[in-house]
């Protein structure tokens, strides 16, 4: 059974059509890496799933269940969670508060069970140290890596990566993608939107290339660098493939 699926998934903005018919699944455990120019749909493809954009047609599957209005809040806080690419912490909370609040007022957790969680993430991300600062006083990677430390704490099947290194300096993504290295090896349901190929040749096993709105081509990263069969495909990749 599909962790994810979307059936004939349509999307506009006005009169613009930003999604065109998408038909994807993902298997429980998969890693699928979504790449293609700016403006192809990869972020609002990532955002459908779990309804932070709703499709206009179509339909959305989590876990086997269909989403829709009804059961939407439940149903997204009990599979799913997401890493965006501005990092979205609370600037007010110490790293620790960031990180226990999801799990004491919506997974109600006792307080020592949300920290030792916390603890246990942030060893998981490499920063333990930094539990009691406050996000602004971090890098950007390191602010980073406290997101997907909170993502990691809502105990999902399912992390959703919308661009997550892509508002950092290049010194710090390594750091970031790193850590998402490491979860891959993890039997986490991943879905990444990056532009970093280095990352999506060791991570995938599955590569979706969008480009227009529509999904252009799909496969192995072997299949997908070293063989790709549409045009499109090939130019993208000549041009940041050196």
């Amino acid at each position: 059974m599909a962790m994810i699926k979307l059936e004939h998934v349509n999307k506009y903005f006005g009169d613009l059509h930003v999604l065109k018919d998408i038909n994807l699944e993902v298997a429980e455990g998969e890693k699928l890496v979504i790449i293609g120019p700016s403006g192809s749909g990869k972020s609002t493809t990532v955002r459908c799933m779990n309804f932070l954009e709703e499709p206009s047609s179509g339909k959305v599957y989590l876990d086997g269940k269909e989403l829709n209005h009804k059961n939407k809040v439940h149903l997204i806080r009990e599979t799913t969670s997401m890493v965006f690419q501005q990092f979205n912490l609370y600037p007010h909370m110490t790293v620790l508060r960031n990180l226990t609040l999801a799990p004491t007022k919506l997974y109600h957790k006792s307080k020592t069970e949300a920290e030792k969680l916390a603890y246990h993430y942030l060893d998981v991300v490499g920063l333990r140290d930094k539990a009691h600062v406050y996000p602004t006083t971090l890098s950007g990677g390191q602010q980073q890596r406290i997101a997907i430390a909170r993502a990691l704490c809502a105990q999902t099947k399912i992390i959703l990566f919308d661009e997550p290194t892509s508002a950092l300096d290049p010194e710090t993504i390594q750091e970031v993608l790193d850590v998402m290295i490491r979860l891959a090896k993890e039997n986490i349901t991943m879905v990444v939107v990056t532009h970093e190929m280095g990352f999506a040749r060791q991570v995938a096993d599955r590569i979706v290339f969008m480009a227009d709105g529509q999904i252009v081509e799909e496969g192995t990263p072997e299949h997908f660098f070293e063989n790709p069969e549409n045009e499109r495909v090939k130019q993208f990749l000549g041009k940041i493939i050196r």
